[in-house]
């Protein structure tokens, strides 16, 4: 029902900041709750983070709170993830999912919807 399409990855040096965005189309974000996931090369995908319907509730990794932030733009239907002070540990595809439960959802199969990544390299 939904199609999400991930953008602004690139190759950053360590310490720097990049924004990635998740264009949703079909469906609005806001009947949604969404997620940024990760996977480097021969590891699994391991969640980063995930907002709730209204955007009130996140919930980040301990890998990455204190440095990255999610938040919606409802009026572009995107849903963003703010990266800064990037570690070479942060390089991987990105993905952003998609799903209409309102638990909060930490886990890959927790979601239906998905993305076709964006890749993130951070240089040291």
């Amino acid at each position: 029902q939904v199609q999400l399409v991930e953008s602004g990855g690139g190759l950053v040096q360590a310490g720097g900041s990049l924004r990635l965005s998740c264009a949703a189309s079909g469906r609005t974000i806001s009947s949604y709750t969404m997620g940024w996931f990760r996977q480097a090369p021969g590891k699994e995908r391991e969640f980063v983070a995930t907002s709730s319907w209204s955007g009130e509730q996140t919930y980040f990794a301990d890998s990455v709170k204190g440095r990255f932030t999610i938040f919606r733009d409802t009026a572009k239907n995107t849903v963003y993830l703010q990266m800064n002070s990037l570690k070479p540990e942060d390089t991987a595809v990105y993905y952003c999912a998609a799903d209409r439960g309102m638990v909060r959802k930490t886990r890959v199969a927790d979601y239906d919807y998905w993305g076709q990544g964006t890749q993130v390299t951070v240089s040291s």
